[in-house]
């Protein structure tokens, strides 16, 4: 009998928790089949980005590759929704003689449903379903307050899960994790000669503007941007990671979302230049791994709060906020129309490139859930409509931390001002100027006075609103 591994969004052969079981199963032959199932009519209903969908399937193609290498046809399936895939997949394991499924844990609500329904359908035909937490440091579920409930603030959380995986060295965390470093341990074990895979089916999408070699493809691709980053910028991460127009961030956020590069790897790779010190040592190091635990962080919250998968917000009490209802104020902000340069710099920057730098993005769902007083929902929603890095949890966690309904400690009244960020960040104009360049020819202090005439005389739009009396409407909103 064979195994076979359906990927999901772990679209990696190394340090790969499913593939690694089930080249490595006791007293089975070592023999194995891969399947992919694309579903672009629940991609829609998800808001899967165009740019990322083209980037998936991108790295569907390096993934076919790397895991002929070791003889595990990998098989890509077209099919419309979540709901159609049980069928097939029990076709599949009949067809290629498989008695068991392996795969890596998805936490979203729906691709929970997903699983349950399909591992009962392979229990009644004695098809094992054998699935791992592989897209996290620690399983969600197993970090609990004192009280046994789930973390619902950063900070606490952060203490609790160093405390448990160690903060010194990296062989102190490959012994804690779920899943330890297999260490290429899937690219050494090639299985037995089978057959070849099909050609991958048409790409099943809608098509995106943005450039793809902007975004390459691939395992490779994703470790020597992880190896660039280590050796260079991340030094300098904590003090230029909030200057837009500074290329000091990693850009590993499309390969954590599709799992390209599994979250070992980058902890791994950045304790490695750090003396294993989760804190402490290079500022830089210390602040990026910081990100890489709000990412896990926010993962927790999904797996464990099934409402931020359903629309809700994660604080219930802001149910009661009275959004507005702007269509002319949303389509603004949408299109980098509002009236504050840093905002609608960033707005062009996300359409036109997929990405958007992380500072922005608390810029500008702050201002549309704060200072516009609208749904937080619908911003949450555009973003994932047009990130290359679109990933729920992230996306969600970000939003509702920006709209103060979700993680964030501090009270409603944090709000981040478009003019004061700015100066601040983008103080030269120079993001500013690049994805806005009507106003290129203008002094950069001019661009930090919204309304100016020569801003107006330029052709670019009045301030959408005063931002003083936002900041009340918004304060007398969540009150």
């Amino acid at each position: 009998m064979s195994a076979l591994v359906w990927f999901r969004s772990d679209l990696r052969v190394d340090d790969n928790a499913a593939l690694h079981h089930a080249l490595n199963r006791e007293g089975a032959q070592c023999r194995a089949a891969a399947v992919y199932y694309a579903t672009p009519e629940q991609w829609r209903e998800h808001n899967m980005a165009p740019v990322k969908a083209e980037f998936l399937w991108r790295n569907l193609v390096c993934l076919q590759e790397s895991l002929a290498r070791i003889n595990v046809p990998l098989r890509v399936r077209v099919l419309p929704r979540f709901g159609d895939i049980a069928d097939d997949l029990l076709a599949l394991c009949a067809e290629l003689h498989c008695d068991a499924v392996f795969t890596n844990r998805e936490y979203a609500i729906d691709e929970v449903h997903r699983d349950e329904n399909i591992a009962r359908q392979l229990a009644v035909r004695q098809i094992a379903w054998c699935s791992y937490d592989d897209a996290t440091l620690l399983p969600p579920r197993t970090l609990l307050t004192q009280q046994g409930q789930p973390y619902k603030v950063f900070t606490p959380f952060k203490r609790a899960l160093l405390e448990r995986i160690g903060d010194s060295a990296v062989q102190c965390f490959a012994e804690n994790a779920s899943v330890a470093l297999h260490t290429n341990s899937a690219r050494r074990k090639k299985t037995e000669l089978w057959h070849e895979a099909p050609p991958l089916p048409a790409y099943p999408y809608e098509t995106s503007s943005v450039p793809a070699d902007f975004w390459p493809a691939g395992e490779d691709a994703a470790a020597m941007r992880l190896g660039q980053f280590i050796a260079g910028a991340i030094d300098n991460y904590k003090a230029l990671r909030d200057i837009p127009a500074a290329d000091a961030t990693s850009r590993l956020s499309p390969y954590l979302a599709l799992g390209v590069i599994s979250i070992r790897r980058c902890v791994e790779a950045a304790l490695a230049v750090n003396a294993g010190q989760w804190q402490g040592g290079s500022e830089g190091v210390a602040t990026w791994l910081n990100e890489l635990l709000w990412r896990e962080f926010y993962l927790h919250v999904l797996a464990q709060f099934p409402r931020v998968s359903m629309h809700r917000p994660l604080r219930s009490e802001t149910e009661n906020v009275r959004w507005r209802d702007d269509e002319k104020d949303f389509s603004a902000w949408c299109n980098g129309r509002t009236g504050f340069p840093l905002v609608d710099a960033a707005m062009r920057q996300l359409v036109q490139t997929g990405w958007m730098h992380n500072r922005l993005r608390m810029v500008c769902a702050m201002f549309l859930s704060k200072y516009l007083l609208l749904d937080w929902r619908r911003g949450e929603q555009f973003f994932m409509r047009h990130l290359i890095d679109g990933d729920l949890a992230a996306n969600n966690g970000g939003w509702q931390w920006s709209a103060s309904t979700g993680t964030d400690a501090a009270p409603y009244f944090r709000l981040l001002s478009p003019v004061r960020q700015m100066e601040r960040f983008d103080a030269d104009a120079r993001f500013c100027k690049q994805f806005l360049p009507e106003l290129g020819a203008l002094d950069a202090k001019i661009l930090a006075q919204p309304g100016h005439p020569e801003l107006l005389q330029a052709g670019y739009p009045p301030p959408l609103i005063d931002l003083k009396f936002a900041r009340e409407r918004a304060l007398q909103a969540f009150a």
